[in-house]
């Protein structure tokens, strides 16, 4: 397979740098004491620029062509504006900086999947072993950094980070630009498609899944260390889930040929509403919460690739950059900043057992969304 390697190690750094900022982000916020309510808006933050900023960039890049060109841009400019994290720590400036910073480091991802789909052309079952190696990078910085913060302080958290993202745009550098030259040509513009009954069906789902995943990615580190788990086991947990969405990206050429995929992703959802329920009512139950993190397995590993893979198929390669923007944007960005910022005002006043609730009939909510309206089958 052509570049193999240069798209994997990309993969790996980008989540590896996830790995260290998911799971600890909240930790470090609560580290310099922020409460729950400016924990949700930070890390909303960090969410909220994905709702504009992929979508500027994916049409800059369907329109140029030049989709690595932009995310070297956009990496370099991350780290840039990151560092300013180093100068003060203070609420306004947070904002100021996580706002710049995410702007630029949420627009280069989309991109990166429009070129790996570019390049694997009729192959796209290859993608699940080539993002495998995202849950990789994800897996060792977040061992890594459990084990790390039981002996240094978190507060150093920024610096490493820094380093994590100077690793991304330099692994940009392997991809030649000519490598992304559009392979297809839609005789349906970007609006047409958008506008499918199907395709609105996948991107309310989307805004959904992402939008109960708010109690998850703000304060389940939180959660855990409050209920007595310690930093080192905080991360092995984040870990394990990976681990099981890694399995997921190993089999998922042959779920594709096995299953309708319309199924998968309805699949992937509801065993998500059944994650949440037993990660708010049975968090002092160390086997019942591992056997929740291996729930990741569906709830990011084959709901990511099912909808990836619905994506390809509705859109062509003169539309990628928009619509893996699009995706972006409306799932991880919107979806994942209004459920952040809401958990954040949530959480201190209902509990971690009512957020994570919610977030199960949310989750409910798009299964029957996508049951009702994903009708076709997109094999």
């Amino acid at each position: 397979m052509n570049y193999y390697w240069q798209l994997s190690v990309f993969y790996l750094f980008y989540f590896g740098s996830l790995g260290a900022l998911v799971p600890y982000w909240g930790l470090y916020l609560h580290t310099l004491g922020f409460d729950a309510n400016a924990i949700g808006e930070l890390m909303a933050i960090i969410l909220v620029t994905k709702i504009i900023a992929p979508n500027i960039w994916g049409w800059i890049a369907d329109y140029t062509g030049k989709h690595i060109f932009l995310v070297r841009f956009s990496s370099i400019l991350a780290v840039i504006f990151f560092a300013g994290i180093l100068i003060d720590q203070s609420y306004t400036w947070l904002i100021i900086t996580l706002f710049l910073f995410s702007f630029f480091w949420n627009a280069a991802l989309p991109q990166f999947e429009a070129v790996t789909f570019n390049l694997l052309g009729k192959r796209p079952y290859q993608y699940g072993i080539i993002r495998m190696w995202g849950s990789v990078g994800f897996i060792i910085t977040v061992i890594l950094f459990g084990w790390l913060f039981q002996y240094i302080s978190i507060t150093l958290l920024p610096i490493l980070l820094i380093g994590l993202f100077t690793c991304i745009w330099l692994t940009s550098l392997l991809i030649p630009e000519q490598a992304t030259a559009n392979l297809s040509i839609s005789t349906e513009s970007f609006y047409q498609i958008i506008t499918r009954p199907t395709v609105i069906a996948l991107f309310i789902s989307c805004f959904l899944m992402q939008f109960s995943h708010g109690p998850y990615y703000t304060f389940y580190s939180i959660y855990l260390e409050d209920n007595g788990y310690s930093r080192d086991i905080i991360g092995l947990l984040w870990a394990l889930g990976v681990i099981a969405e890694i399995g997921i990206f190993l089999v998922i050429k042959q779920l594709f040929a096995k299953f309708v995929i319309n199924n998968l992703f309805i699949l992937s959802i509801a065993i998500t509403a059944l994650r949440w329920l037993l990660i708010g009512y049975y968090i002092e139950s160390v086997s019942i919460i591992i056997f929740a993190q291996l729930l990741n397995a569906a709830s990011f590993g084959l709901y990511h690739a099912v909808a990836m893979q619905i994506i390809r198929q509705n859109f062509t390669d003169q539309h990628q950059g928009k619509a893996q923007a699009l995706y972006g944007s409306v799932s991880f960005g919107a979806g994942g900043a209004i459920g952040s910022l809401i958990s954040g005002y949530t959480w201190e006043i209902y509990g971690a057992t009512a957020n994570y609730s919610c977030a199960s009939i949310i989750c409910i909510t798009a299964v029957l969304i996508s049951w009702k309206w994903m009708e076709e089958k997109n094999n």
